[in-house]
This record gives C-alpha cells, sequence and structure tokens, in this order.
C-alpha cells in the first residue's frame, strides 16, 4: 500500500483545484499526469457546458446537460467521434450513425430516460435555426440518459424542449459545476448522491502536449474503490449486500453516461480505442456494468484542421501514429476516474420523489484514504 501514498495523497494542492469538495482539495492527487486548469472537460479548447437544473419540492430532480465540441458550427464542421457501449441497457440517440460514419454533427446532450425526445427535439430546433443550417433536412441528434427516478418523478416528464435550448445557450467555457446539477440532479452511485463530474490531463510536451477532458453522468451501482481503497466495504454500502451479509438489498443496476474530448489528432477508429479506455476508468471505481446498468462513451476529436467539411471533394487528416496513442489511453483512464469521483465528492443529501440519498461522508472516506496510503 505504501506505492500509493504519493498517488494517493498529493504533496501540495493543484493550482487546478477550481472548487471546494472536489477530490483534490483534499490533497487526493490521482493518476501520473496533470490536469488542466480547470481539471474539467473544458480545457480541451473550444469546449462548453451548460446545465439546466430541475428541482421542485420533492418531487423533481432531474435536468439537461449540454456539452459542445468546439464553438462554430457543429453540423458543418463535424468532428470525428466514436461510441464505445459498455454494456446496452440504454437509450441513447444517435449511436449508429456515429458508428456508421464516424462523426458527430451536434451538441452532445444528456437528460432523464423518459426525456431523451425532448432531448433530440432541442438538438433539432436549435441546429435547424443555426446560420448556414437554412437547407438541413436531416441530422443526427446525440442525447444521453441515466435514470433518476428514484429522486425524481420520471414519468410525469417535465423536461421539455425549452429546457434543452436553455442548457445549449447557457453552454460556456471555464469551470464546469459539478454533483447534482443538470442530468446529475436525480443520480444516485454506489448507493449515495451521484451527478455531474469532470476531470482533465494535459500531456507532458514531450508526448505531444495534448489535453483529454471528460465529462460524466453518474448513475450506477457496484463497489466503490478510490485509488484502490475499498472505499465501499469499507462504508458498509455496496451492490449485493444482502446476499453478503443479509441485509436490505442494494440494486447494482443504474447507468453512466462518459463523454471525452481531446483536441489530439485522431480519426473515429482511434477514439473508439480511446473510449474504451474511458470504460477501464469506470471500472477502476468499482463499476462491473450490472444487467441493468446503461454505459456509453462517446469520445470526440476537435483538432481544428480535421474538422469536417462535406463541401469540400476531399478530406485530408492529420492522424497521430497508433504508437502515439498510449499516452492517450493513460490520461484518459485518469480523467475518467477522477471525473467519476468528484461526481460523488460534490454530492449533497437529497430527499426525493422516493426515497432520500444520502452524500458520500467525505471526511470519513479522505480519512480512509490517508490511513491507507499510511501503511
Amino acid at each position: 500500500m505504501k506505492r500509493i501514498l504519493l498517488s494517493v495523497l498529493c504533496l501540495s494542492f493543484s493550482i487546478s483545484c477550481f472548487s471546494e469538495g472536489r477530490l483534490r482539495d483534499y490533497g487526493i492527487c490521482p493518476g501520473i499526469f496533470q490536469p488542466g486548469e480547470y481539471n474539467a472537460i473544458t480545457d480541451v479548447p473550444g469546449v462548453r457546458v451548460g446545465h439546466v437544473t430541475i428541482e421542485k419540492g420533492e418531487e423533481f430532480h432531474t435536468g439537461v446537460t449540454a456539452i459542445l465540441p468546439h464553438e462554430g458550427n457543429l453540423f458543418q464542421r463535424k468532428c470525428p467521434a466514436a461510441v464505445f457501449v459498455g454494456n446496452g441497457f440504454g437509450k441513447m440517440a444517435g449511436v449508429t450513425q456515429i458508428q456508421e460514419l464516424g462523426n458527430i454533427e451536434t451538441p452532445v446532450v444528456l437528460t432523464n430516460t423518459l426525456s431523451v425526445a425532448q432531448g433530440i427535439e432541442g438538438i433539432i430546433t436549435y441546429t435547424l435555426k443555426q446560420k448556414g443550417n437554412e437547407k438541413v433536412r436531416s441530422l443526427n441528434a446525440v442525447v444521453g440518459e441515466t435514470n433518476d427516478g428514484k429522486l425524481n418523478n420520471i414519468r410525469a416528464r417535465i423536461v421539455t424542449q425549452k429546457h434543452v435550448l436553455e442548457a445549449i445557450s447557457r453552454a460556456k467555457s471555464g469551470p464546469v459545476e459539478e454533483g447534482p446539477v443538470g442530468a446529475g440532479t436525480g443520480t444516485v452511485c454506489f448507493g449515495f448522491k451521484g451527478g455531474i463530474g469532470t476531470s482533465s490531463r494535459v500531456l507532458p510536451a514531450s508526448l505531444g502536449g495534448y489535453t483529454v477532458g471528460v465529462l460524466v453522468q453518474s448513475n450506477y451501482g457496484g463497489i466503490l474503490e478510490i485509488n484502490g481503497v475499498h472505499v465501499g466495504r469499507a462504508l458498509g454500502e455496496y451492490s449485493y449486500k444482502a446476499n453478503v451479509e443479509s441485509e436490505d438489498q442494494n440494486n447494482p443496476d443504474g447507468s453512466c453516461m462518459m463523454v471525452l474530448i481531446t483536441n489530439a489528432p485522431v480519426d473515429a477508429r482511434n477514439l473508439e480505442r480511446l473510449a474504451k479506455r474511458v470504460f477501464m476508468g469506470l471500472a477502476k471505481t468499482g463499476s462491473f456494468a450490472s444487467n441493468g446498468s446503461g454505459d456509453y462513451v462517446i469520445a470526440i476529436s476537435n483538432y481544428p484542421d480535421n474538422l469536417i467539411n462535406e463541401n469540400t471533394p476531399m478530406y485530408y487528416p492529420t492522424l497521430l501514429h497508433n504508437n502515439d496513442m498510449s499516452p492517450l489511453f493513460e490520461a484518459a483512464v485518469e480523467a475518467t476516474e477522477e471525473a467519476l469521483w468528484n461526481s460523488l465528492f460534490a454530492g449533497k443529501d437529497v430527499k426525493g420523489y422516493r426515497t432520500t440519498i444520502k452524500a458520500l461522508p467525505v471526511p470519513e472516506v479522505v480519512e480512509l484514504l490517508k490511513q491507507s496510503a499510511a501503511k
């Protein structure tokens, strides 16, 4: 356990620790690569994120999160993209066209399971109204979801197209709000309050200097681990506890949406390879992708010279060699696991529609990590 000392406890606080309550604010700095300025997906130049949070009494806890990969017209300047489906128990829209064509032409919208249609409507309205899209008659709206029905009256379908358009209009660069906001307002993770989380890694100049950013919507089960420490077992909150300890059962089902964006010059093939490493980051947090968990990764490159203009006769992308992908793989794993842990560290107690979900007991968790590091 001594070998994890340096990766668990930072000797000093990083200047990238933007907000109180994030993992790094407690001196816990996983991985070998450094995060960007905001330790967020928005450290990738041009990326913007917007939230709409809907909270009305105990009945409604839901929302929308929009991710815009670059600042221009996404339909006219498409991004290379890929999707990896870790477990397909989900309702994500737009998967097949990304897999077929290797690009994305709209913002990515995250919301709850029964509001995917409203996500599609909002993206369509936004795209058709953009200057230059006057002749567009077909587009592939990309909408991901998780089921927030424990805390939110999901059957009421309170999310509207207006909320989606508002989330897109609010999208901005800089710090990203985390925890129970936007599409993470009503989510549950490892039996604790989940939500939106984000993190980034910047490769050293000797490895290309590229940035990898990840944003997650955490709503899944398993046996929580943080930097190899079995936190879930120590706290007595984990899947199949009923079978192991003969107590009330903790359902492991749920879902996790993960979005990776990088400014590295990679195509759809290598983006799919990156997306698979994102799933490895999910596994390192203690997920085993249960039968009822919809676990999806969307990986996007916004390298400016590789944006796709279909009005030109040919496409001449600049691409990294396969051998140059390994540092990006490591960055993807690190950014994903930290984003997921950040979503938990930013949680709060929520009394919802069907139950009350407690936040992760952060002081207790930090003490467990420090004790483990000291052994």
